[in-house]
């Protein structure tokens, strides 16, 4: 580049920037409200995401390959700890072990003769030891099949309501079907997850309130029964679980389960979204002596449209809470307005 080039673009660009500023003089000041900086009374009441679980909850599952051969699902109903559900085909094992029985029979009184024999030195005692050894064989094969035919009984673990029914009389069934569910409703819990740094407000026996439909005035109430003592390394959450004390919502429901930090304390509120996100940084756009002074922050606690300010902001300061987007650093603004925060709410 010539010397002569290289000064006509340095001409261009300083036109340029002063067309800019020319700009941004006749522009005139970005309008801004702003809301004034105080200590206000906040509740200390953490929010949390919660799912409903049943106090039992099982798969019905056969533990053996085979045919179905009864079935008895009595979808939606209560039923008793030990009701049948389901058989599987047993006609093989039932074989089994009538086989078994018959060699057992002749081995018991093989057993019987040679232990006679053996008392007046009619046999040796090798002889009579393996009689006993096969005649004790055959009761292990016993037991064994017999291990078998009560896996193909599936009954039910405990009393509780069984599901819907996911198969049909004579399928062919393994491990991997499920025949139904069964779930017991008589105690109701609920497990939510907390930040690890609020591990100081949960007390084994507090208690918890429950919001099951936004539509529900009354909240539900829960104890904390459980808390688990290893922190999630993907999250670093903790997960808790409670009994919930009365109502009965469905297990797998969504419910929001609120928690008491403690006491209300004063803190200063600002709205959430005249938070200008940086990627190091969080900032607030102030006015001082007619001009946008931009500051760094830190925040805390959160509300629905509102965030605790616990750096970089001090009472009586003036905060810019619309025309964000307008205002420029150290560039004047007009304030038109001075807005609370019950105001800003109000019109959002």
């Amino acid at each position: 580049m010539t010397f002569s080039t290289f000064m006509v673009v340095a001409c261009k660009d300083k036109k340029q920037e002063a067309a800019t500023k020319d700009r941004q003089k006749s522009a005139g000041p970005a309008v801004v409200d702003i809301i004034v900086a105080a200590p206000q009374s906040i509740s200390n009441i953490v929010e949390a995401n919660g799912t409903v679980v049943a106090n039992e909850y099982v798969e019905l599952r056969p533990e053996v390959t085979g045919r179905l051969i009864y079935l008895n699902v009595p979808e939606g109903k209560f039923v008793n700890k030990g009701t049948v559900i389901a058989r599987i085909n047993d006609a093989d094992l039932q074989a089994q072990i009538a086989k078994s029985k018959v060699q057992l029979d002749l081995a018991e009184k093989t057993v019987d003769r040679y232990k006679q024999l053996l008392a007046v030195n009619g046999l040796n005692q090798s002889d009579y030891d393996v009689a006993l050894n096969q005649m004790n064989g055959y009761k292990a094969d016993i037991a064994y099949y017999q291990a078998l035919i009560d896996k193909t009984v599936i009954k039910a673990p405990f009393s509780g309501i069984v599901g819907l029914r996911q198969v049909s009389p004579g399928a062919y069934v393994s491990s991997t079907n499920i025949i139904a569910t069964i779930q017991q409703l008589d105690k109701i819990k609920i497990d939510f997850t907390l930040p690890e740094n609020y591990n100081t407000i949960i007390k084994m026996g507090g208690t918890v309130r429950v919001k099951v439909d936004e539509n529900e005035q009354s909240d539900l109430k829960a104890t904390i029964i459980a808390i688990e003592p290893q922190v999630t390394a993907a999250t670093r959450n903790l997960k808790v679980r409670t009994v919930l004390q009365n109502g009965k919502p469905n297990p797998g429901a969504f419910v929001k389960v609120y928690i008491n930090a403690g006491t209300d304390k004063k803190a200063i509120m600002v709205p959430t979204n005249c938070i200008i996100p940086d990627d190091k940084n969080k900032q607030l756009v102030l006015v001082k002596n007619g001009h946008a002074s931009f500051v760094n922050i830190e925040t805390g606690d959160r509300e629905a449209s509102n965030v605790e300010i616990t750096k970089g902001v001090n009472p009586g300061d003036s905060v810019v809470v619309t025309g964000v987007l307008f205002a420029r650093p150290k560039s004047p603004v007009h304030v038109r307005s001075v807005k609370t925060l019950d105001q800003l709410v109000a019109t959002q």
